[in-house]
């Protein structure tokens, strides 16, 4: 799908910093990233409490915002806005759950069906890692690291040493991979 007119107005607006542009692009928006933090914690097996929630939304926003909105200039306009958001929150909400987990030692609070969702996770952990067997050690490390541990195309090429540019595509290649061995 590709940038719809509405969202192409809006997003200029935001960029140049046109009065009420961004409490628009806000109301636009916000229940998109609340759904997006919602469900990036529930496949986490991480049930949020509303101020956890509304923390990570936050964090959402203020990275849009960031260096003068360097996030959203960066937007290449070949997607629908709401598809660039979606990888943008989910990439800035899974970082500050492993962060957290990190740093608590413990996961966040978890809900009462974790002990279901920690079994499904068992259950297709042989699956994933025999789909991950087919890729070759690269490309594993790379769909391990963006993936399962939430890093950024920035994070992911220091590790592995390729340009940040070639991480899409070779994230591309390798979840083809995963397919075609399905």
């Amino acid at each position: 799908m590709s940038l719809s007119e509405i969202d192409r107005i809006l997003l200029q607006r935001c960029i140049d910093g046109a009065p009420r542009a961004w409490q628009d692009f806000v109301e636009r928006f916000l229940g998109l990233v609340i759904h997006v933090a919602n469900h990036t914690a529930n496949t986490r097996g991480i049930e949020l409490d509303e101020a956890t929630r509304d923390d990570l939304v936050a964090e959402v926003f203020m990275t849009l915002l960031a260096s003068d909105r360097s996030v959203l200039r960066r937007f290449r306009r070949d997607s629908s806005l709401a598809t660039y958001l979606t990888v943008i929150a989910r990439r800035v909400i899974a970082r500050r759950l492993c962060q957290q987990a990190s740093k608590q030692g413990v996961p966040l609070p978890l809900s009462e069906t974790m002990d279901h969702s920690a079994q499904e996770r068992m259950d297709n952990r042989e699956e994933v890692e025999r789909l991950m067997s087919r890729l070759d050690p690269q490309e594993s490390s790379v769909v391990r690291m963006y993936h399962l541990e939430g890093k950024s195309y920035q994070e992911i090429s220091r590790v592995v040493g390729l340009s940040e540019n070639s991480i899409g595509p070779l994230l591309s290649r390798a979840r083809q991979k995963m397919r075609e061995g399905a």
